[in-house]
């Protein structure tokens, strides 16, 4: 089986068609099946939103397990969103879902989504992992959120989970502090200070500005170095390939490309994007 990761899509339901052709093509020509895993952002700032959760959804509970999609911050706002808990923003494209009639469905099949996988040495994330994490410990307070937000407090959760505070990662925290922070180093953090503190005001460009120390997280010394991170969320950075990492949102919706790779040679797959949104540097 060959595995594929997709990076954001952000209701580009039409390029996400176009490219699960190529990828379906290139796993036939190794006379394999494609294993198919989304970093996040299925949703917002795109024309399709709604067609592309429903394709998403309904292509994973077809796959047995081939086809699986992590929560990023997008896909965690209109959870919010649809419950109360948040309120809209000008810049979001979500009427669509909210009005649906498969609304219902659409928020539950969200909330069942992880919010880390680990598949064969890569370890899949939305937006980044903090130096300190381990890839065990990712998985394991990826985990922690995931349950609560299954389970029965998840509202209040949704109402709690906004905030930049707290920055930086302790194991001693606790509450809702502990779950803002993983889930703000999961699906939103870009830039680090040198002591592994998120910044969350820069998000306009690949670095940050000029005399400063932020770097992104990726440059710290981490404790995931043994293995290849895999993520999206940071349009401004675009395709990244390295040996032990893999960025792969390259702006489908800022008129860039949507991307795949494929784990098992590192072969790139992209389709170019019209520019549905002009870029502000803002997801």
């Amino acid at each position: 089986m060959r595995t594929y990761v997709i990076g954001d899509l952000q209701g580009c339901a039409h390029e996400a068609s176009l490219l699960l052709a190529r990828i379906a093509e290139d796993a036939q020509a190794h006379g394999e099946q494609a294993r198919i895993l989304f970093v996040g952002d299925l949703i917002n700032r795109g024309p399709e939103s709604l067609t592309a959760l429903r394709r998403m959804k309904a292509l994973a509970e077809a796959s047995h397990g081939r086809v699986e999609a992590l929560l990023g911050n997008h896909d965690l706002h209109l959870i919010a969103v649809a419950v109360g808990a948040q309120k809209a923003s000008r810049s979001d494209t979500l009427e669509e879902i909210l009005a649906a009639p498969d609304r219902d469905e659409l928020i539950a099949w969200l909330r069942q989504r992880p919010l880390a996988m680990f598949v064969d040495a890569h370890l899949l994330v939305h937006a980044g992992v903090p130096p300190q994490w381990s890839a065990e410990q990712t998985m394991r307070l990826a985990g922690e959120v995931e349950a609560v937000l299954r389970g029965d407090g998840w509202i209040d959760f949704l109402a709690n989970m906004y905030g930049n505070q707290p920055d930086c990662w302790d194991e001693a925290l606790s509450g809702m502090d502990r779950i803002r922070c993983i889930v703000n180093a999961l699906t939103r953090m870009r830039l680090c200070w040198p002591d592994g503190r998120m910044d969350f005001l820069h998000k306009e460009s690949d670095k940050g500005p000029e005399g400063s120390e932020l770097q992104p997280w990726f440059e710290l010394a981490r404790h995931t170095a043994d293995v290849t991170v895999v993520f999206g969320h940071w349009s401004a950075l675009g395709l990244v390939l390295r040996p032990n990492l893999i960025g792969l949102d390259s702006g489908c919706v800022w008129g860039g490309k949507l991307s795949a790779v494929c784990l098992d040679d590192r072969s790139l797959l992209q389709i170019d994007c019209p520019e549905y949104r002009a870029h502000s540097g803002k997801k």
